[in-house]
């Protein structure tokens, strides 16, 4: 049975930066509050109101294709990973895929939350060792600012909007996803959110005025299930795989808070230089977070690094991948 490996990646960022000072314009807030509870200095923001999470997944599947010089016509299906839809429906992927031109290609969208890219790359795994599609474009596009409150100071600074997209094919190496395992626990439903704008609680005068059709997070309460858990499970996948800290080279966490990277990976006891981090730059994007990561880094990555990735998000929805670098840095 063939395995899924990476063998492309690419990401996309709007080129407008929103730095702590200019939110502290915006909002009852300053730097050094932001920077010492989230450890985030700026985030990237899409402005164009006429411009959805496609435009963003679109500029870095193109990027995609043409740096692994991939055909259009080659491309059999591509997933996206979002919470933030262009529509309702349909689905964002087919927006990509038909802006694109990728004829040959299903599509269609996962929504996990922050977790998305780790589980969609298990959906890509499993089509790819089924010998269903021999090259699967997983994408995570995230305007997260569609949904932030600028007037809420404890949820405004976290977020950002970016874009990642990997090449999922087979190889009989031993290389690409090796393990991974997801948990969900919908009691986390009421603490982490968008409380309106859905069938159990459609839009009307009401909830706009409530300002009901934004992120909405109890903080404490996410921080502390979202540490044990992302904790629990990178050491489940890692205990299983037999692999020690030593034998991780890289560490790559959601990048929610840089708080609560530090608490799991000092749990751990990854050392800080394994621990793959740019949340400073960017904030929190989402299912996007660890991909765009992974692309940031991938020159310091090289064929045969043994990764463990582990997520976080609203559900409550979380777990871990155990992958192996399948790319040397160019």
């Amino acid at each position: 049975m063939a395995n899924a490996k990476i063998s492309g990646i690419a990401s996309y960022v709007p080129d407008d930066i929103l730095d702590n000072d200019m939110l502290s314009k915006m909002v009852d807030t300053n730097d050094e509050w932001i920077t010492t509870r989230v450890g985030i200095k700026e985030r990237r923001i899409l402005k164009d109101p006429e411009k959805g999470s496609s435009f963003l997944g679109i500029k870095a599947v193109g990027k995609l294709l043409e740096e692994t010089g991939t055909a259009k016509e080659e491309v059999d299906l591509v997933i996206c990973a979002t919470s933030n839809p262009d529509y309702r429906f349909p689905s964002t992927a087919s927006v990509i895929t038909h802006e694109l031109g990728l004829t040959n290609a299903y599509a269609y969208d996962i929504q996990a939350a922050c977790a998305g890219f780790i589980v969609t790359m298990q959906a890509a795994r499993a089509y790819i060792e089924a010998g269903l599609y021999k090259k699967v474009v997983v994408v995570c596009a995230e305007k997260m600012s569609s949904m932030t409150d600028y007037q809420d100071r404890a949820t405004c600074p976290l977020f950002g909007d970016a874009a990642a997209a990997v090449l999922v094919e087979p190889t009989d190496e031993n290389l690409g996803v090796i393990d991974g395992e997801f948990h969900i626990d919908g009691s986390g439903l009421h603490n982490l959110l968008m409380k309106a704008g859905g069938s159990a609680l459609p839009a009307s005068h009401e909830t706009v005025d409530a300002r009901e059709h934004y992120i909405y997070q109890e903080g404490r309460v996410v921080y502390k299930n979202a540490v044990r858990d992302m904790l629990s499970s990178s050491l489940s996948v890692m205990k299983r795989n037999n692999l020690s800290v030593e034998d991780v080279d890289w560490f790559v966490p959601h990048q929610a808070n840089l708080r609560i990277i530090e608490a799991v990976g000092g749990r751990i006891k990854i050392p800080e230089e394994k621990t793959l981090v740019n949340i400073q730059h960017y904030g929190n994007t989402s299912a996007a977070s660890i991909p765009l990561c992974l692309d940031e880094y991938k020159n310091k990555l090289h064929k045969g690094d043994r990764i463990v990735m582990t997520a976080f998000g609203a559900g409550f929805t979380w777990g871990a991948m155990y992958l192996i670098w399948a790319i040397d840095p160019k």
